[in-house]
């Protein structure tokens, strides 16, 4: 288990929390003092009231909250978002509404998912020719329906 620190901006702030044994993500919840109204088609930055420090080895990625996609059409703007592991700032969450209906965001309420992964430095080597593949050039939908 890797650890990680956490701090919170208030007292109030609920730490996020693993809902079952075998979840992977924790739920972030909004720290806001007024309710916003996410209109269809746009998106807004949601406070967490949390910040963490952890190890150079990983990173933290906010994913969106399934229901909330299934049911709601709410995703994470950027899925998934990256917290880098220099990153000292308050966690937020660029959330969008790919519905039709205005979302109303409440303080407490569960908005995206936080889940620890491992980094993987890249070392790159520059070449004038890749190896040949089965696939070779072939992009979008190359490989069939």
């Amino acid at each position: 288990m890797a650890k990680v620190l956490i701090k919170k901006l208030d007292p109030a702030v609920k730490l996020p929390l693993y809902k079952t044994n075998g979840a992977s993500g924790m739920d972030l919840m909004a720290f806001i003092k007024k309710t916003i109204n996410l209109k269809p088609n746009t998106s807004s930055i949601i406070p967490t009231g949390l910040f963490v420090a952890f190890s150079e080895e990983y990173e933290i990625q906010i994913r969106p909250r399934s229901g909330l996609a299934a049911k709601n059409n709410i995703s994470v703007l950027n899925t998934p978002g990256t917290i880098d592991s220099d990153y000292r700032g308050e966690i937020k969450v660029i959330l969008f509404n790919h519905g039709n209906k205005d979302f109303l965001i409440n303080n407490g309420d569960r908005i995206a998912q936080m889940i620890l992964t491992p980094v993987i430095k890249i070392e790159l080597e520059e070449t004038n020719d890749l190896p040949e593949s089965i696939r070779g050039e072939g992009g979008f939908g190359s490989t069939g329906k």
